[in-house]
């Protein structure tokens, strides 16, 4: 039997999408906020799509921040999008 693929909503456009085609920023416990690339860190996560537009919108309408509960460095969105090109 084929094990099913998990699914995650993306913050910037709200679409669902598999979680291994999205990124996943997480809050620790320190509320310290950081790119998860292997997607298993211990925290408070939330998934954005790997498309410019999604991390602009999640940018421009404090989305992230939400999802988060704490403010996002300028920092991560710009690792953000490097990661996306």
């Amino acid at each position: 039997m084929k094990k099913r693929e998990p699914i995650r909503m993306c913050v910037g456009c709200r679409q669902m999408n598999p979680k291994k085609s999205m990124i996943r920023i997480v809050r620790d416990s320190d509320r310290i906020v950081s790119v998860d690339r292997s997607g298993k860190k211990p925290g408070k996560g939330a998934y954005l799509c790997l498309k410019d537009e999604c991390i602009g919108k999640a940018r421009k309408t404090g989305s992230l921040s939400r999802a988060l509960d704490c403010r996002v460095p300028e920092e991560i969105f710009v690792e953000l999008d490097a990661y996306a090109k």
